[in-house]
């Protein structure tokens, strides 16, 4: 059989030069951009592609805000003032508390602060292979460009992983333009295009409420599809809590309680739980509700119906037409211009294009899931591959889909790296 050019080029890369290398980074958002940060300071040297904060800057709607607090927003780097309160204060932006959203936009620019403060030189290229290649790698860019590295670290967000419901799924061409039938949040960032239509938004997180509400103030006539039997909403922070309070219900950068207490002080070691508990943690830890600082622009504004779901939707007149099934059993129709999935995103390698098939297929999973299976230093079963952010929270628990969780991928990943090193 003829090897392709690629397969050609890639047998010509001597397995020294790819372990030479540098180590690269796929990503440059939160994770991204941390473990870089930290790898640049230990003096390994390392590229990184992906645009600045892409997946904040193109998969957020105009006017969201991050549900999570300041605290637990931070991106990593060894450095001492490179915290989100330490960027507005430099950019003279207002200060930021419990009770203050953050803007999407502000976070953004505190991303594209932070690559130019600890991070350097990154590159927008695509990645569009990865293979290996001895103990290394071999990469291949959009443009061509083919070189070695002796580490990769996937960081690339939930770009590939957004996930449509099977019922919905036929009716989602691959483009999110407004005159789709079907089509995902992460496909948007301009909400308004829908203005004047019928929009029924699937789901009951914050992707979904937020969405619905920036529909209905964009003059979409919209309503809110849960299958949960009510909607669920964030308490307002309490900025004063007296020590019984905390000792009761002790706080966490993912919220309060706990459960959520341990598993974000302990991350290491919930890897070592069963599989199966973890897989549970990391499903119904943090179910699908809204901040507190939304309910007033969706409760009593929007319509929201509970205990449904969708068994059926079909294209006629222009319009999709969907067969719902209620709490009650009962079941009824709903006639809309569109239909908004809110669904979330699975974890799963497959989605990930740019590693070769036989990297993909030689990446092992958590049972149960198409997630990876990772060492304590975020390493695959594919050596010196790494994986952070969401595709690691069925291994270190739901920390890792949260910015709070840089930290601690960023330092597992630099020390293992260097480990390497040292045995080479």
């Amino acid at each position: 059989m003829t090897q392709s050019l690629f397969d050609q080029r890639r047998a010509a890369v001597k397995p020294d030069s790819a372990a030479g290398g540098p180590v690269v980074v796929i990503g440059a958002g939160p994770y991204g951009l941390s473990v870089a940060a930290h790898l640049r300071a230990a003096s390994v040297p390392v590229r990184i592609f992906g645009e600045v904060m892409g997946s904040w800057r193109h998969a957020m709607a105009t006017g969201m805000f991050l549900k999570s607090t300041p605290a637990a927003t931070d991106l990593s780097a060894p450095a001492s003032r490179a915290r989100l309160t330490d960027f507005c204060r430099e950019a003279g932006e207002e200060e930021l508390t419990e009770l203050t959203p953050i803007p999407c936009e502000t976070f953004v620019r505190y991303g594209m602060w932070f690559a130019q403060q600890y991070v350097g030189t990154i590159d927008a290229a695509r990645v569009s292979v990865v293979e290996r290649a001895g103990t290394g790698f071999t990469l291949r860019l959009e443009g061509g460009e083919e070189f070695g590295a002796r580490a990769v670290v996937v960081a690339t967000g939930l770009g590939a992983l957004a996930h449509i419901p099977r019922e919905l799924r036929q009716l989602a061409p691959d483009g999110p333009g407004p005159q789709a039938a079907v089509s995902h949040t992460s496909q948007h960032t301009d909400l308004s295009v829908f203005a004047g239509r019928h929009v029924a938004v699937v789901g009951g997180g914050q992707s979904a409420l937020e969405s619905a509400a920036l529909l209905h103030e964009a003059g979409a006539h919209v309503q809110v599809l849960v299958r949960a039997p009510r909607v669920r909403w964030g308490a307002r922070p309490q900025l004063e809590r007296s020590w019984g309070q905390r000792l009761a219900v002790p706080a966490s950068p993912l919220g309060t309680g706990w459960v959520l207490a341990a598993v974000c002080r302990t991350p290491g070691a919930v890897r070592h739980l069963p599989a199966r508990a973890r897989m549970l943690l990391f499903r119904r830890a943090l179910g699908p509700s809204g901040g507190w600082w939304l309910r007033e622009r969706v409760e009593g504004v929007v319509p929201v119906r509970t205990a449904c779901r969708i068994q059926r939707a079909d294209l006629a007149g222009g319009q999709v037409r969907l067969r719902l099934m209620g709490g009650s059993g009962g079941t009824g129709g709903l006639a809309v211009d569109h239909v908004l999935a809110a669904t979330g995103y699975r974890m799963d390698v497959d989605a990930l294009l740019f590693l070769s098939p036989s990297v993909r297929q030689a990446v092992g999973r958590v049972p149960g899931s198409k997630a990876p299976r990772l060492s304590g230093a975020f390493e695959s079963s594919v050596p010196r591959l790494y994986f952070t952010g969401s595709l690691a929270a069925p291994t270190f628990g739901p920390m890792l889909r949260f910015v709070a969780g840089t930290e601690f991928a960023a330092r597992r990943v630099t020390a293992r790296v260097r480990q390497h090193e040292l045995h080479c």
